[in-house]
């Protein structure tokens, strides 16, 4: 048992051709335990990836650790294989991740075999239980079709099957519906609450989707160039956003009707090139409408760096000059 994955402090650094360093992650702290979803939100370049494959242990913190229960993640082989067996990750694009000279039996299987796990019950009754478990049945059905016979939910939910088939405490899914059709995704969507509530998993959905985030997650964190920004309950920080960046992403979900969209000027910066101050005032809102200067912050929001926002499970939390206090 691992009890819970904290990232505490993560930074991630890429070397580039131009010697400035590319700045993925930087201080990010974030805390998973089973039994509860937990959605990562923010646009592409935000670096919601590289910290899923950071908590993974595919990427190695240039900075801070990454902590298992109470003991830093080793990454030798054995340890990672031992970590592997209990955290598992969904991966964004099934048909990609699947083999296509493997059936649904042999992909499902794979797992179990790596981890020596085919001793006790049959082979073919833990693929089948786990092919059940992410909602496929009969699952013999499936067992000698290969991916490129399946429909997309098919192929991510053989995905899901091949992780649960491990019995992992945790998952961690990248973008995991947005290759889906809208009805599939509900229905992969409302699998992951049923892991939840059925088997006691906890769940890392990354997404750029706030909509998402608000039908699944029990605690959501924004993320933009590299640190989070706001987190907290999803209720309590969907319900009242307070970083400009999380309301500008929420004011184009369709489901807020009573809200004006905010068209963020550009893209999210050049990580070799992070802008001074809060890295979010190039493109931030208050910064145009003047609220910013009406608070008294425009030289803060330009010029003074904000610390590291801490992991708040348990409380709403903002980086922002404007909202300073706000717990």
């Amino acid at each position: 048992m691992i009890g819970f994955l904290e990232a505490r402090g993560v930074s991630v650094q890429f070397a580039t051709r131009t010697g400035s360093p590319a700045h993925a992650l930087d201080g990010v702290d974030l805390v998973l335990r089973p039994g509860e979803v937990v959605a990562l939100v923010g646009e592409s370049g935000s670096g919601k990836t590289t910290l899923a494959r950071t908590l993974m242990g595919l990427q190695r913190p240039t900075g801070g650790q990454i902590l298992v229960g109470e003991e830093p993640l080793g990454y030798s082989t054995r340890a990672l294989k031992a970590f592997r067996r209990q955290v598992q990750m969904v991966l964004q694009d099934p048909a990609g991740a699947l083999n296509p000279r493997h059936t649904v039996y042999e992909s499902v299987a794979e797992g179990l075999r790596l981890h020596g796990l085919t001793s006790g019950a049959p082979e073919s009754t833990l693929v089948s239980d786990a092919l059940s478990s992410a909602g496929l049945r009969p699952p013999e059905s499936l067992f000698l079709r290969y991916p490129h016979e399946l429909s997309g939910g098919q192929r991510q939910r053989v995905l899901i099957a091949g992780a649960l088939a491990l019995q992992p405490e945790l998952l961690i899914a990248d973008e995991p519906v947005s290759s889906l059709d809208a009805s599939i995704r509900g229905e992969v969507l409302a699998l992951f609450l049923k892991l939840r509530d059925e088997l006691g998993l906890g769940v890392l959905v990354v997404t750029h989707d706030l909509g998402l985030a608000w039908n699944i997650a029990d605690r959501l964190a924004v993320m933009y160039l590299g640190r989070i920004v706001e987190s907290g309950p999803t209720e309590e920080v969907l319900s009242r956003p307070q970083h400009p960046y999380t309301q500008a992403l929420l004011s184009v979900v369709p489901e807020m009707k009573s809200s004006r969209p905010v068209v963020l000027a550009g893209e999210i910066p050049d990580p070799t090139r992070v802008p001074d101050g809060c890295r979010f005032h190039p493109r931030c809102p208050a910064l145009v409408d003047g609220s910013a200067e009406r608070a008294g912050v425009d030289s803060e929001c330009r010029t003074t760096v904000l610390a590291v926002l801490p992991s708040a499970p348990d409380g709403h939390r903002v980086a922002c000059h404007l909202r300073k206090g706000v717990k």
